[in-house]
């Protein structure tokens, strides 16, 4: 498969992966279903979306709308095949003790933002119409921001976000990997709070395992701030550097069902930071030492996707399919039929069955 953007000399134009915050979001997690025609249609969608996005949000100019599609592992070998961004893979499951965070299937990613809910609504219905029978959705979140930008249980998410240049180099890839540059990698988990258990917490133990004050957000002093807490264990520094992320978290929950959650979801230039905050969280730093907020906390899913740049994604309907990838995707044969056996008669039957935007949101 040709890359767009290389071969044409111009940079490629990002998805909006960095943008401000919106007060709505839309998170869509789905599978490819079996057979070329699913592919196929996936395939054409990918150039379709900018004009989706363009149709949805001329409804309100000012509703901030915006769709980052992301592309899973496998789906990536079915889709597209080579070449495949240097880094992407299956999400990578760890278990410790009692904590797990989980591996859940997720072949498209789809993070819808605007300020108001219905236009991310919208743009979600139409993605889906559009896409038909080619995808079932596995998960669906409504994310909302909440007052003064705070997660369900209490604090502020997303201080130490990156903002300007910082966050653009934080989260699109270069000459690392330049067949894919002004892409970027993003992984998303659903977390369901034990509210009724954090709440009993006094707000002084909250804040030694958040690591931060709970009114005012400011940051624990290093003497007062345990090293279990959690923005300890999810700073990641290399060569004296912090290396930076670009999350867009988002509370959501039903009330009548007691369910209070809060959706992760990371954009790195690398996978490899967001997986080593995680196993700093989830095992511990040193082994042991993990984060105290996953005795209130479970992770419900887990996946990563590659986001291709808008560029790439508009041309992807330009190339042939994969090399073989239909003898993937066809159904076996049928045996041939044999000459009839003096045999007791056979009951029933055998079916074999067959399977562009830029820097601001």
């Amino acid at each position: 498969m040709s890359v767009p953007g290389v071969q044409s000399g111009l940079p490629p134009v990002p998805q909006a992966v960095v943008g401000t915050l919106t007060r709505a979001a839309i998170f869509l997690v789905a599978t490819v279903n079996p057979g070329g025609a699913s592919r196929e249609a996936v395939r054409s969608f990918c150039g379709d979306l900018p004009a989706l996005l363009r149709a949805v949000g001329f409804r309100d100019i000012e509703g901030d709308l915006s769709c980052v599609m992301g592309i899973g592992s496998d789906a990536w070998d079915r889709l597209l095949g080579q070449p495949r961004p240097a880094e992407l893979h299956p999400f990578r499951e760890i278990k410790s003790g009692s904590r797990h965070a989980v591996a859940t299937p997720g072949d498209l990613l789809f993070h819808i933002r605007a300020k108001r809910m219905d236009l991310c609504f919208e743009l979600a219905t139409q993605i889906m119409a559009r896409l038909g029978e080619a995808v079932a959705v596995v998960d669906e979140v409504h994310g909302f921001r909440y007052f003064d930008d705070r997660d369900l249980i209490g604090f502020v998410d997303g201080t130490e976000n990156p903002t300007a240049q910082t966050a653009i180099d934080a989260v699109y890839l270069g000459a690392e990997d330049a067949l894919f540059a002004g892409g970027s990698y993003v992984i998303v988990q659903k977390y369901l709070h034990d509210v009724a258990g954090w709440n009993a917490l006094p707000t002084e133990a909250q804040e030694r395992i958040i690591g931060r004050t709970k009114l005012s957000d400011i940051e624990l002093d290093d003497a007062a701030k345990p090293t279990s807490a959690h923005n300890a264990l999810t700073t990641i520094v290399e060569d004296g550097k912090e290396i930076k992320i670009v999350r867009d978290n988002m509370p959501f929950g039903h009330v009548g069902q007691k369910e209070f959650g809060t959706y992760f979801i990371g954009y790195a230039r690398s996978p490899r930071t967001i997986e080593q905050m995680l196993e700093n969280m989830f095992v511990g730093r040193p082994p042991g030492n993990y984060d105290r907020l996953l005795d209130f906390s479970v992770a419900k899913t887990g996946n990563l996707f590659f986001v291709p740049s808008a560029t790439f994604l508009d041309n992807i309907g330009d190339d042939a399919p994969p090399a073989g990838q239909d003898l993937l995707d066809t159904p076996a044969p049928a045996p041939a039929p044999t000459a009839p056996q003096p045999a007791p008669k056979r009951h029933g039957s055998l079916d074999i069955g067959s399977l562009k935007g830029d820097n601001g949101s």
